[in-house]
This record gives structure tokens, sequence and C-alpha cells, in this order.
């Protein structure tokens, strides 16, 4: 589905970013840019499906950008059980 208004809002925004390249890094780090901007892009549709504006409120882009960064962070260990086993035993982890 293509939308001339979000080729639009995403054209001046990718725009804005590399003309203001310091901006984006301060915004997203050292992260894929183009995964930020599919994000945004993705978000874009999303607010035009459900018949809202299409550019994104604070809020949007303080999600995305948090996405962005939680992945990232690949020495996160998610817990998959209650219960770890150590050397002193079985401890719970509730």
């Amino acid at each position: 589905m293509q939308n001339v208004d979000i080729d639009i809002y995403m054209s001046q925004f990718i725009n804005f970013f590399e003309n203001n390249p310091n901006d984006l890094n301060e915004l997203i780090g050292d992260s894929l840019k183009e995964t930020f901007y599919e994000k945004v892009r993705m978000r874009c549709i999303e607010n035009y499906e459900k018949g809202k504006e299409i550019s994104l409120t604070r809020d949007q882009m303080l999600e995305i950008v948090i996405q962005i960064k939680n992945s990232n962070f690949s020495d996160i260990q998610k817990l998959s059980k209650i219960f770890e086993s150590t050397k002193y035993g079985n401890i719970c982890l509730n």
C-alpha cells in the first residue's frame, strides 16, 4: 500500500536527518539508520490505517528509539524459567 502523503513525509524526514547527521546520531546513536527509517515508515502506515495523523507523535518516536536501542543490547539475557541451577543448588528467581 503506497500513499503519497507517507512518501512525502518520509522524504522530508530522511532529508532532515541527511542534512543534520549529528541529530540522528544523538537520537539513535550507532544504530542502523535504515532500520530506524523502516520502523518510522511502518508507524506512519499504522497511523494512516487508523485514520490518525501520518506524522509521528513524540511518544511514537520514543517507542521506536527504545526498540532500536533495546535490540542492540545482546548481553541482556531474558530469563526463560523461574528456577535456576547454581553450584549452591536450585534457586527461585521469583
